[in-house]
């Protein structure tokens, strides 16, 4: 829940963000000269792009959920077996031990959805998070039942 708040806040700052730098883009173009016009223009630029990556961040993070809580209901969520540090840290050889497991049953499975959110679990665990991503981007395509690419 604590992740759900921040999330949340963060978004309602950005979203607060944009409108700013929005409203100043805008009071650019209002000037009317060729340079404002053309600094309005750009300004503008920004907030757009801002909100698409919010919209399509929003969008990965509830389907990740949505496939969390539906494996949770088959009783199919990996189980936090890491070791941990005394400071509280994954230990890395056991996230390492996990990753190998987790690997070896995704390509058992390839077009298994629930072996690419495992996967994507043990990414995050061993702190590789672009492959996290483009795991869980899978696991989300299969069960949706879109065409994967290959890598």
């Amino acid at each position: 829940m604590r992740a759900k708040i921040s999330y949340a806040v963060t978004a309602a700052v950005l979203v607060f963000y944009f409108v700013l730098v929005g409203s100043r883009g805008v009071m650019l173009i209002q000037s009317g000269t060729l340079l404002t016009v053309t600094f309005g223009v750009a300004v503008l630029v920004l907030p757009v792009i801002g909100v698409w990556f919010l919209w399509k961040n929003t969008q990965f993070v509830r389907r990740a959920n949505a496939l969390a809580a539906e494996l949770d209901a088959e009783g199919g969520l990996p189980v936090d077996e890491l070791r941990r540090t005394p400071g509280g840290r994954v230990d890395r050889d056991s996230a390492d031990e996990v990753f190998a497991r987790r690997k070896a049953e995704t390509e058992a499975a390839p077009g298994d959805w629930r072996t690419w959110f495992r996967l994507a679990v043990a990414y995050h665990d061993a702190r590789d998070t672009p492959r996290a991503r483009k795991a869980m981007q899978r696991a989300i395509a299969l069960h949706d039942g879109k065409p994967v690419q290959t890598a």
